[in-house]
Parts: structure tokens; C-alpha cells; sequence
């Protein structure tokens, strides 16, 4: 009870909270946030353009939009990527970079491939590449958040996943505002094969940032001793089969077994609800966005000026106040800020729906305050959830966090365009916004507890 009442140190002010977005690492964060920012936008929101302009139906565009689903199991491969070191490139680049570049190489050569596509002709050829485009891409989303947080003090995560953010939002300008333009005036095929071009910029990163030295503290090592202790009772066994079992249960279960350990089963219980319900709002408006735009008459260069460019500027204000938000108001409010903001702003889209014309103006005034909130909201949730891993196991325990905060919503949003469809934008967008309130009710409960309320203050003491 002491250490809850005792006042934390000062927060550092909003300007110094800001320029420590001109460090090295920073930028380096950021070109990292891009790499992974742009496949995700290919795979979502601008192929959803390309299929819609192509005569296909809304049901069967967000039921294609399953493919991410490889976003929300990417906890079942993340041990591999945590532990197995790669043949050649592995020893000259290290564990976490070596696997970064291999999977942008992959990115880029699903991108080409898409790039070659004709959906009308063959929408299960297309919907195959998407997967593998997607695995590709979530395996890469593993390495990059492992490195991200492994290279970070506790003073860094929230700037560090703002700078992340603020990358992701750029790939989301030109992955889905700049991809529009260019398919409006050369068409789709070109641009897929650019955007697999600017894969290099990610690469390119990945050979100029350092490996990280990764450090286990003393409760994952005795963790692990759990291996040691299962082994002995299996000499008997054959030795692949040990090894076999040691690996599964080591990379495993043992990350799974460390977060309840340190989190007792209720508390972690919570956290994953919490983690689970927090970006509902967002992924089940966001695959019927652009199919919104045009059935609304707007035209691509509208959406391309308005929504992509203009809106991916409000966004990078977004993440900056967001990252700023998590040094100078603690993880906790900014959380209920994020959620506050997306659900006003889902509220917007449906006055928007409701006057059945297009208007430039009304949509750049749903759209500022949607990539706003958009930019506090996810900055808010990585910072919170890079805070919850150990750094003996950060690939897998941040790997499965991410997960959880995908695999609900992406069911959902692979309903939008049944629901949209029966009830209308007006009431879908009204829909959206109610999907942020079980998370704002977990959050309630939680902060009803003295456990929670004790490692939030404590984590957010380590800002100042």
C-alpha cells in the first residue's frame, strides 16, 4: 500500500517527450514500423479497392479478409522465429535480423506475384498468394517487435512504439494512398510491383541497424529449469523424441508459464480479455472502408488526396501525441483516451453515411479525427503491451499478446460486409463504435485491482 501512495517522480514535458523521436534508434524504429506497415495495407485495405473496382462483392471481399487471421496465430510460429537460429544468414546477421530479412525478401515476392493477378479471372489463386503474403508478414511483425523491445530501455517502449507507429503510418499512406493514385493512373499491376519495390527500404534497414544482445533475466532461467527437470524423467526416451519435447516445452510453454507466474492466472486472465476485446472498433471498420469510399462516389485521386495523404498526417500527429501520452499521462489513461477518441470518430462515419452524398469536407473531418485517434489508440496498446513481456521469451510472449488483439476482431471484421450490408453504413459505423466498450469494461475491472494498479504504477514510474 506504501508504494501506491508514494508520488512518482515528475513526468518530462510534452516538447522533451517529443524530441526523443531525433535519436538514431528512433529513425531506424520508424523505417522498421514501415516495412511492417506496408504489407498489411496491401493485404487489407487497397486490395479490397482492387477487388470492389473488380466486380467483386462485399460479402466475399471481408470474407477474403480471413487471410490475416495468419496476424492473430502467428503465436503458434513465433517460438521458431524466437529460438531457431537461421543457416548462414543467421550467424553473419543475427537471430532477430536475419529472420527480418528473410521475410521482407518473402514480402516482396508475394507482392510481385500479386502484381501478376487478375481477381476477376482468378479470386482463389489471389486469395492463396494474399495468405502466404500474410504469413510472411506477421512472421516478420514477430522478429521486428522482438527487436523493437529488445533494444529498448523501459524509459524507450513508449516512444519506441510511437516511432514504430509513426513508420506504420507512413507505409499506410503510400501502401494504400499512394498504391490508389498509381492504380488510377497505370493501374493495379503497376502498383503492387512498386510497393514490392520499396519492400527495399526495410531491407536496406535491416542491414544497418545492430543485432541486440538479449538478456534473460533470473526468473526466466529458472523457468527453464522446468526442461531440465522434465528431461530427467525421460532418459528412457529416445533422443530426438527428448529433444523434441524439450524444445516444445522450453520455447513453448514455458513463455506462457513465465506471464502467469509473474501475473498469477486471474490478473493474466484479465489482461488477455482485456488485450482481446481493446481494437475491435477499428479492424471491423477498417476492411469496409474503402468499399464505404466508393460506394459513396468518391473517386480514387478523393481518397487517395483526402483519406490516404491527408488523413496519414493527422495520424502521425496521432502517434506522436500518443507516444508523448504514455510518458506524460501513464499507459492506463492513455488506453481509455484511445478507446474514447475511435469511438467518436466510428460515430463520425456514420453522420457522414447519413447524408447519402459525398462531401470533401465532411470526409476530411471524420477522416482527421479518425487517423488521430487511430495513432493514440495503437501507440497506447503496443506500449502497454511491450511493458507486459519478459525479456527472456520476447518474441513469443509479445507474439502471442498481438495475436490476441487481432483474432477476435478479425473474425468480426470478416462479417462487415454481411453486416454492412443488411443494416446500412449509418448503423454499421454505430455498430463499430459500440465494439470498444467490453474493453472499457474489462479496463474498469482491472483498475479495480490493487495488483494491476501496483505494476502500472510501477511501470510508469520507470518514465520519468
Amino acid at each position: 500500500m506504501t508504494e501506491l501512495k508514494t508520488a512518482a517522480p515528475p513526468a518530462p514535458s510534452w516538447l522533451d517527450a517529443t524530441l526523443v523521436y531525433l535519436r538514431p534508434r528512433m529513425l531506424s524504429m520508424l523505417a522498421l514500423g514501415f516495412s511492417s506497415g506496408l504489407p498489411f495495407m496491401l493485404i487489407y485495405n487497397t486490395l479490397s479497392a482492387w477487388l470492389r473496382q473488380s466486380g467483386i462483392e462485399r460479402a466475399t471481399i471481408s470474407t477474403l479478409s480471413l487471410v490475416g487471421l495468419a496476424y492473430s496465430f502467428k503465436f503458434v510460429w513465433s517460438p521458431v522465429v524466437d529460438r531457431l537460429r537461421l543457416p548462414l544468414i543467421g550467424t553473419l546477421l543475427g537471430q532477430r535480423r536475419s529472420w527480418i530479412l528473410l521475410m521482407q525478401l518473402c514480402v516482396a515476392a508475394t507482392l510481385l506475384t500479386l502484381s501478376a493477378s487478375e481477381p476477376a479471372n482468378d479470386i482463389r489463386r489471389l486469395a492463396i498468394v494474399t495468405l502466404v503474403l500474410a504469413i510472411s508478414a506477421a512472421t516478420q511483425d514477430i522478429a521486428i517487435d522482438a527487436w523493437r523491445i529488445e533494444t529498448s530501455t523501459s524509459q524507450e517502449q513508449g516512444p519506441m512504439a510511437a516511432a514504430y507507429q509513426f513508420g506504420y503510418r507512413l507505409a499506410i499512406l503510400v501502401g494504400s494512398g499512394g498504391a490508389l493514385w498509381i492504380a488510377a493512373d497505370f493501374g493495379w499491376h503497376q502498383s503492387y510491383a512498386i510497393m514490392a519495390a520499396l519492400v527495399s527500404i526495410g531491407i536496406v534497414t535491416t542491414f544497418l541497424v545492430r543485432e541486440p544482445e538479449r538478456r534473460a533475466p533470473l526468473q526466466s532461467v529458472l523457468t527453464e529449469q522446468r526442461v531440465v527437470e522434465w528431461l530427467k524423467h525421460r532418459t528412457h526416451w529416445p533422443k530426438r523424441l527428448q529433444h523434441a519435447g524439450a524444445w516444445v516445452l522450453g520455447a513453448v510453454i514455458c513463455p506462457i508459464l513465465d506471464f502467469f507466474a509473474r501475473y498469477g492466472m486471474t490478473l493474466g486472465l484479465l489482461l488477455f480479455a482485456f488485450i482481446s476485446t481493446y481494437r475491435m472498433t477499428d479492424y471491423t471498420m477498417g476492411v469496409m472502408s474503402n468499399p464505404f469510399y466508393i460506394d459513396m462516389h468518391y473517386s480514387l485521386k478523393q481518397v487517395a488526396a483526402i483519406v490516404k495523404l491527408y488523413g496519414t498526417v493527422l495520424s502521425i500527429v496521432g502517434v506522436i501525441a500518443g507516444g508523448a501520452a504514455v510518458i506524460h499521462l501513464g499507459r492506463v489513461r492513455s488506453l481509455l483516451l484511445g478507446s474514447a477518441l475511435v469511438m467518436i470518430s466510428n460515430v463520425g462515419y456514420s453522420v457522414l453515411a447519413s447524408h447519402g452524398v459525398p462531401s470533401e469536407l465532411g470526409l476530411a473531418i471524420v477522416i482527421s479525427l479518425d487517423n488521430f485517434a487511430q495513432g493514440v489508440h495503437g501507440t497506447a496498446l503496443i506500449a502497454f503491451m511491450s511493458s507486459l513481456t519478459s525479456a527472456g521469451y520476447t518474441a513469443t510472449q509479445y507474439a502471442l499478446l498481438s495475436s490476441l488483439y487481432t483474432f477476435a476482431p478479425k473474425l468480426l471484421m470478416s462479417r462487415s460486409g454481411h453486416i454492412a450490408s443488411a443494416i446500412g453504413y449509418q448503423s454499421f459505423y454505430l455498430y463499430t463504435a459500440s465494439l470498444s466498450i467490453p474493453a472499457l469494461v474489462v479496463l474498469f475491472i482491472l483498475f479495480r485491482r490493487r495488483d494491476f494498479r501496483q505494476i502500472m504504477h510501477n511501470v510508469d514510474a520507470t518514465l520519468a
